[in-house]
């Protein structure tokens, strides 16, 4: 029997010093990405946004709520928090600018893998937690947080602390720090967090489990962190691939919030 930290859904900003706003720097501007600096500068976070193009291929539609768009370089320096919304293949590329963060700043990785787009990575195919496979790569501790929802469901089903049917999604990280400021971000995007513990459980949040994607409420979360099976993952996650490349063309356009999320719960429930 897995046993959880204690569960506490988060006022914004409960667990970092009340009404403190944080420095954020962001690296990359797809789905999930976008939809980070939108929400978070929208809650009064000073953010920095990055991509691998350059500043001025930024869209000006992201900058509005006050995000200033930068080289990767300059997002990953005097922040109290990076955020990591790459492919997952990718983040080895930047683990030298991470590397000289202090060790202090919290570092979150969204990021889940996908053999397809990814490559296959030896280690992870062996079995290896995607997310310590990332921290390995950057070489300090992590969070894990915002890869376990579908971006149009991030982007569109936000609601505010306490609303019924609020999605929740499970935040897991080695530190207690790295977790309660993760939590505290994801509720400033209209999400109760679930504190799914240590990088080696979160597993139970990689694509092909019951938690992932299918927009669950805080009260749900325990179960499906519990009913994963993790010999089951890689065929689940595949195949919701596959459904999605023959319905959508390629494997790379996103789908909507509803069509996708009774997908996954089909496949992943």
């Amino acid at each position: 029997m897995t046993i959880w930290h204690i569960p506490i859904i988060l006022t914004a900003r409960q667990s970092i010093s009340r009404g403190e706003k944080m420095k954020i720097g962001i690296v990359g501007t797809g789905n999930i990405g976008k939809t980070l600096v939108k929400k978070l500068s929208a809650a009064g976070h000073d953010v920095k946004v990055a991509n691998s193009r350059g500043p001025e291929t930024i869209e000006a539609d992201l900058l509005t709520g006050g995000a200033k768009a930068v080289t990767t370089e300059q997002a990953l320096v005097d922040v109290d928090c990076a955020i990591l919304s790459i492919p997952l293949n990718r983040i080895p590329g930047i683990a030298h600018l991470v590397g000289r963060l202090p060790e202090e700043t919290v570092v979150i990785d969204t990021s889940n893998y996908y053999p397809f787009r990814d490559e296959k990575i030896e280690e992870i195919e062996a079995g290896k937690v995607e997310s310590i496979w990332v921290a390995e790569q950057l070489g300090r501790p992590i969070a894990k947080a915002w890869n376990a929802i579908g971006s149009a469901s991030l982007a569109k089903k936000g609601r505010l602390s306490g609303e019924r049917g609020r999605i929740a999604i499970p935040v897991a990280g080695d530190r207690d720090r790295d977790r309660e400021v993760a939590m505290a971000l994801v509720n400033d995007t209209g999400l109760d967090a679930f504190d799914a513990g240590s990088l080696a459980e979160s597993w139970r949040q990689q694509p092909g489990a019951p938690v992932y994607c299918t927009d669950l409420v805080y009260d749900e979360i325990p179960a499906a962190l519990e009913a994963a099976e993790r010999h089951r993952l890689p065929k689940r996650r595949d195949l919701g691939v596959a459904v999605m490349q023959e319905r959508l063309g390629n494997g790379t356009a996103n789908p909507d919030e509803e069509w996708g999320v009774r997908l996954v719960r089909a496949i992943n429930m």
